[in-house]
């Protein structure tokens, strides 16, 4: 008698991939889609999820023309542009807005959006319109670590450093750091 469950083919169908759906222009269009419904996005960004697909898609299939795709996520990242789903300005100004208000600092907002791909001086046509005061920046990140003047008097002499360590990497200048250490919680 043949048990009707064999365990060996059970096993073997469960680890089995799933072949990837053929690469078409519209497939790819409608990955961007689905990715811009999820995420607010660079082109550049949008155009590394793209390009990931279409790698993963052509080791599965060798003879796949990466070329071709190549063209069509282009032809897609344009087509999104000119519909305004895909926009490198609104997108740095939501992300540096976000940025301020988290209490980062000029020089993190701006590797981070190089990062994403978007150019120097859109980065700092957008910085030079937001109110941007890095005293008030280290602030409310000392504020929300709980370090510096919001650390319990008799704990700051002993944590000074670290404390200037953590601001410092956070990406604030030495003399921001420093008066922001020596402040008193009642002068803010």
């Amino acid at each position: 008698m043949i048990p009707l469950n064999n365990p060996v083919k059970d096993n073997e169908r469960k680890f089995q991939k799933r072949p990837q759906k053929k690469i078409t222009p519209q497939r790819l269009k409608n990955i961007a889609l689905y990715y811009l419904k999820r995420f607010e996005s660079s082109t550049e960004k949008l155009r590394n999820v793209l390009q990931k697909r279409v790698t993963s898609y052509k080791r599965e299939n060798p003879d796949f023309d990466v070329e071709t795709a190549g063209q069509w996520i282009e032809e897609i990242l344009q087509e999104l542009h000119r519909l305004h789903y895909l926009d490198d300005a609104r997108y740095a100004e939501i992300k540096i807005r976000n940025y301020l208000s988290a209490g980062k600092p000029e020089r993190y907002i701006q590797n981070k959006l190089r990062e994403k791909g978007i150019s120097e001086q859109q980065i700092n046509e957008i910085l030079a319109t937001q109110e941007y005061n890095p005293h008030e920046m280290a602030l409310r990140l000392a504020q929300r670590k709980k370090i510096g003047p919001f650390r319990p008097t008799e704990q700051r002499r002993d944590f000074r450093q670290k404390d200037m360590g953590t601001l410092i990497r956070a990406g604030f200048d030495y003399d921001v750091v420093c008066e922001v250490l020596n402040m008193q919680l009642e002068e803010q």
